[in-house]
């Protein structure tokens, strides 16, 4: 089983830029989008998605954040949000039941610049840390996204220049080691655990991605007993139609 997670930065720009192609070539059993910038309405989906069932969190404000998962088989349930208001006008979180795991997908807040929405970040990592606790007491869970953090200084290449950077700040940082103390294993690192220069993000700014100066702040993890299942996870820099690139895991 293949499943893709994608910032897709604007799901309409993005298909406009290969991204049905994509999902073609690639055929994932689930694919997970984060920002995807529209409503199911506003969005006309090319024929390689209808083998998928569609489930979209928008957000309340046009045009910003949002999520959306196609996926091949049905779910058992789905669940959008985390329950609780104030976190749930974004359109940042969506979860799906199978029969075997629960699957997370998630756009995190950023932190913006000069740390400014710091606090509110940090709110949001404890009301979502315990929704993935809550779910792993039932089954196993993973979740997939854009985290907006780079964990430890293999995961950007320029940690010194940004110790003070939204995505990389001492409070974001601890509070994804919390998570993944928890009770999660982030798989790439599993997989690749000294794997240098490999990132999901660059800025748009002086020629970033081509020089590969980038972020990894996409990230699947899953509960320790899925860990048996997993045969790969992947970074797809590559693929382009974003700032950001796919990021995959196979299981058996």
């Amino acid at each position: 089983m293949k499943i893709i997670s994608w910032n897709v930065n604007g799901i309409r720009a993005a298909l406009k830029k290969g991204m049905a192609e994509f999902v073609a070539e690639e055929n994932p059993d689930i694919l997970c989008l984060q920002e995807t910038k529209a409503r199911e309405e506003q969005v006309e989906l090319p024929l390689e998605f209808g083998a998928y069932k569609a489930f979209w969190n928008s957000a309340e404000k046009p045009g910003y954040s949002g999520t959306a998962i196609f996926s091949k088989e049905a779910p058992i349930d789905c669940i959008y949000g985390l329950g609780i208001e104030e976190h749930d006008r974004e359109g940042r979180v969506i979860t799906l039941e199978y029969e075997d795991f629960f699957l997370v997908n998630v756009y995190t807040v950023n932190a913006q610049d000069g740390l400014r929405r710091l606090p509110y970040r940090l709110q949001w990592d404890t009301v979502f840390r315990l929704h993935l606790n809550e779910l792993a007491q039932k089954k196993p869970v993973i979740f997939c996204g854009d985290l907006n953090v780079a964990h430890n200084e293999i995961d950007l290449a320029r940690p010194e220049a940004n110790r003070k950077s939204a995505g990389f700040s001492d409070e974001e940082r601890a509070s994804f080691s919390e998570l993944l103390g928890s009770g999660f294993i982030d798989t790439f690192r599993h997989i690749y655990p000294d794997k240098t220069e490999a990132y999901s993000w660059w800025s748009y700014r002086g020629g970033a991605r081509q020089r590969n100066v980038g972020w990894r702040i996409d990230y699947f993890g899953i509960s320790p007993t899925l860990q048996d299942r997993l045969v790969d996870a992947a970074i797809l820099p590559h693929v382009l139609g974003s700032d950001h690139c796919p990021v995959s895991i196979t299981l058996r």
